[in-house]
């Protein structure tokens, strides 16, 4: 299988509804997509604007200042401490990770690909390209033998699930017996919401309270897309295994998958700077605390959501008769049916909107 075998873009089938909801007198309210709407913070900006002399090839390994960084990071921030340079590896973007790594790890037929049941539909994707069998399961026991590579998501998207130490503990005893590589997505790591994720840190899979000392088979991959406002920037990373990093790092050079050196200068930066990202945070917190009680009023319950960027709601109905009933309130939303079969009856709200838009939207649905 190939690229061209891969099926229409999904978010291509949302067209007609975002026409309907641009017909309201009042605009639309884009709720679909999870791109950032707010300026890349100046001191990083201004990082990049720096670093633009950029005459030689960048490093696929990354600078030693930018794995410098993020080892440093995950010591602050997400509690794992012991990262050096072989721990770490930049990447252009996470999305081309989570469909290039089966790829990387030299996966094919007869092997299984496991992805959470409320997926991104590029762990699928990747599985796919080469291959292999994609397998949804979020239960630990019902994972296959033949996997090679299990994929979890915390916050999950689109549900916004926050695996606890113990269940990422249980991800990591099941991967090991069936001898798969065990990639946890935490993109969503620093937007943790109900409790007691309002208060504590969202664990990483690479926390010595589920791994020890012992990385093995167990990367953590994540993006700077969402708290730092830098989808644009395609900047993103993972750590762990120092084996699985630097055979990764053979094949990324192989395949020319560098960040450039701006982007590089600019990750170092935002790594070092924890201000804004807690004003980030802020902003998103007050969209949700907005928008959420409007989503609920309107005849949705919301499920999980208990971390992330998104609201994952239903009201008991088919996600399309969800979706066209707001389009005609001028709000678009995307539907469960894109992230997996089990959730047809589910819509994703994104909190990535102006403050203005969110308050539109909520205005809408509580009227």
């Amino acid at each position: 299988m190939g690229v061209a075998d891969l099926a229409d873009y999904p978010w291509d089938a949302v067209a007609p509804y975002a026409e309907r909801a641009r017909r309201h007198p009042d605009g639309i309210v884009d709720l679909s997509i999870g791109s950032p709407v707010d300026p890349t913070p100046a001191v990083i900006a201004e990082a990049l604007a720096d670093a633009t002399d950029a005459h030689s090839y960048p490093q696929t390994a990354g600078t030693p200042a930018l794995r410098g960084a993020i080892a440093e990071w995950y010591d602050r921030r997400r509690g794992v401490p012991g990262l050096d340079a072989a721990n770490v590896l930049p990447t252009v973007g996470s999305k081309e990770l989570v469909a290039l790594l089966p790829l990387l790890l030299n996966l094919g037929p007869g092997d299984a690909v496991v992805h959470p049941r409320a997926a991104y539909p590029t762990y699928e994707v990747g599985a796919r390209l080469v291959g292999a069998t994609a397998v949804a399961s979020d239960d630990p026991a019902d994972w296959p033998a033949d996997a090679k590579l299990v994929w979890i998501n915390s916050p999950g998207n689109p549900d916004g699930r926050v695996l606890s130490t113990s269940e990422l503990r249980d991800a990591v005893t099941r991967a090991r017996e069936i001898g798969a590589v065990l990639a946890s997505d935490e993109c969503y790591a620093e937007l943790g919401w109900d409790a007691p994720w309002d208060a504590e840190r969202v664990p990483s899979v690479l926390d010595p309270s589920v791994v020890g000392d012992d990385f093995t088979g167990v990367l953590s991959v994540y993006s700077l897309s969402k708290q730092s406002n830098l989808a644009g920037y395609r900047a993103a990373f993972l750590a762990g295994d120092p084996a699985l990093v630097a055979r990764l790092l053979i094949g990324r050079k192989h395949l020319g998958l560098m960040p450039p050196a701006p982007v590089q200068r600019a990750m170092t930066v935002a790594l070092g700077d924890d201000a804004h990202v807690a004003a980030q945070r802020e902003l998103y917190a007050r969209r949700r605390a907005l928008l959420k009680p409007a989503v609920e009023a309107a005849g949705f319950t919301i499920d999980r959501s208990e971390g992330g960027l998104y609201l994952w709601a239903t009201e008991g109905r088919d996600a399309w008769e969800s979706v066209g009933r707001l389009a005609d309130l001028g709000i678009l939303v995307g539907p469960g049916h894109f992230y997996g079969e089990h959730f047809p009856n589910h819509v994703r709200f994104s909190l990535t909107a102006t403050d203005e838009r969110i308050g539109a939207a909520a205005e809408r649905l509580q009227a």
